[in-house]
């Protein structure tokens, strides 16, 4: 089911309150399952989930999603039949699509449908938006073994096999165990974070896991397991009251849980898929040898400039990227630390001015209302992905980035209390090193981030003092 404005009936037709059913038509019977997804979220339903369903060969291809830890959204969509809207939200107006390519919803927490579906032979992929938080890194990107999650799910496993666990690396090698156990074949495991090179971060943590749990195991995943490295591209808010009554109003559905996005939408992978996968070029994605032009240019341009915008515009009293961007002084600051990043891409150089371009147009969009706040969480995992690399670029160069030390020096003042409130998985700790005199937060908190470049004299001292010139009266 697809419409756009025009097509739709005035708000309070007919078929007002009639909930999404596959019984009464919205979308054509569930495939059957052969890709699990876990992070079930606006997101993937905006992104992975649109493209499953527009591929040609769709029918064959269902998807059954877990949320992370959360019931709500699972319960919700389970009551839907897995349909939900979509809103496409454009400048001009909003067009709507039905979706079914999620066949079943599960909460979290639903152990043993995760390990029926990874020991079914027609499960093919498994892919997954958790966040960076999610793969539990440590500082040398292996996995963060002593992080109490993964030592309590570690000591679970060993006890019982199909013992219930939280952490995301637990959760997949508990699943792949089983898909050993049943002889289910090969699999392919897709991340769709933002993260550099995310499919070797993925493999990293489950063989890291693997091997502590059972070395035989970790073997075994080597050999059968391939893990796909992507590069996502798709703006999508947070869903709103006004966003379900919208939804309702264009389709003359209810729908609990419908997602609004943007027109645009990029995705590149790379790797294999030994048991198969969709006709996701159908969609649009593409498939490549090389995914590292496309990550950086889209961690460093796109995921680069919202943070420092939901630092800076935050603290200058913006509330969605929208706003921040109209904003002639955060949008300078924009534009400089893309000077700085684009400096260091090996796209051709027309290329990248195309998608800055693209860039402005959808941040523009006063239609998505992207918030800051939700963009400022976990800045300790995001900024050294988005920001460290053209940094220390541009230091190996002898130069010192404003745009990229702006960005730092805004994050520091946020942790200090400036702007959106800190919502951080190492909140504890980096809150901590940003309190006290400015001169001893500034290069602690840089010294959580990189400890070179807290040795960096001449870095700290500009940072320091962005951080003054951030905090001064406007």
């Amino acid at each position: 089911m697809s419409l756009s404005t025009k097509d739709v009936a005035p708000f309070g037709g007919a078929t007002r309150g009639i909930g999404l059913s596959r019984a009464a038509g919205d979308a054509g019977p569930a495939a059957p399952v052969r890709i699990v997804h876990l992070g079930l979220g606006n997101f993937f339903r905006a992104h992975q989930a649109w493209y499953t369903a527009n591929a040609s060969d769709s029918a064959e291809w269902g998807i059954a999603a877990f949320t992370g830890r959360s019931t709500e959204l699972a319960d919700a969509l389970t009551a839907q039949d897995g349909l939900y809207t979509l809103i496409t939200r454009a400048a001009g107006g909003d067009s709507v699509q039905v979706l079914g390519s999620v066949s079943k919803t599960h909460p979290g927490p639903d152990t043993q449908a995760w390990l029926g579906y990874l020991a079914d032979p027609d499960v093919r992929i498994v892919t997954l938006t958790v966040t960076e938080v999610g793969y539990v890194r440590g500082t040398d990107g292996g996995l963060n073994t002593d992080h109490h999650e993964i030592q309590r799910d570690l000591a679970a496993l060993r006890r019982d096999p199909r013992a219930a666990v939280r952490t995301t690396p637990a959760r997949l090698v508990a699943g792949l165990a089983a898909r050993r156990t049943a002889d289910a074949g090969p699999l392919a495991v897709v991340s769709c974070d933002n993260l550099p090179e995310n499919g070797a971060a993925a493999a990293r943590v489950v063989t890291d896991f693997a091997a502590l749990l059972e070395p035989d195991l970790a073997d075994w995943i080597t050999g059968n397991v391939s893990f796909v490295t992507t590069m996502v591209d798709r703006i999508t808010p947070a869903t709103t009251r006004d966003d379900i009554d919208a939804a309702a109003a264009l389709t003359g559905r209810t729908d609990a849980a419908p997602v609004v996005t943007e027109p645009f939408t990029e995705w590149v992978l790379s790797g294999e898929f030994p048991h198969g996968r969709p006709a996701w070029e159908d969609a649009g994605a593409r498939f490549v040898d090389d995914i590292t032009p496309f990550e950086e240019r889209k961690l460093w341009l796109l995921n680069g400039a919202h943070s420092l915008l939901a630092y800076t515009g935050s603290a200058r009293g913006h509330q969605t990227i929208a706003e921040a961007v109209a904003d002639p002084v955060c949008r300078d600051w924009m534009m400089q630390w893309w000077t700085e990043a684009s400096d260091h891409l090996t796209l051709p150089a027309q290329d990248v001015a195309d998608y800055r371009d693209a860039l402005l147009e959808r941040f523009a969009n006063p239609r998505i209302r992207h918030l800051l706040t939700q963009i400022a969480a976990d800045g300790s995992q995001k900024l050294p992905v988005r920001i460290l690399p053209t940094l220390r670029k541009e230091r190996a160069q002898d130069r010192l980035p404003l745009g990229a030390l702006r960005a730092i020096a805004a994050w520091v003042n946020h942790l200090r209390g400036a702007g959106a409130p800190v919502k951080d998985a190492a909140a504890e700790q980096v809150v901590a090193l940003a309190a006290g005199p400015l001169e001893d937060a500034v290069p602690a908190v840089i010294g959580f981030l990189d400890a070179d470049l807290a040795a960096d004299g001449a870095l700290v001292a500009a940072v320091t003092e962005l951080s003054k010139q951030l905090t001064a009266p406007n």
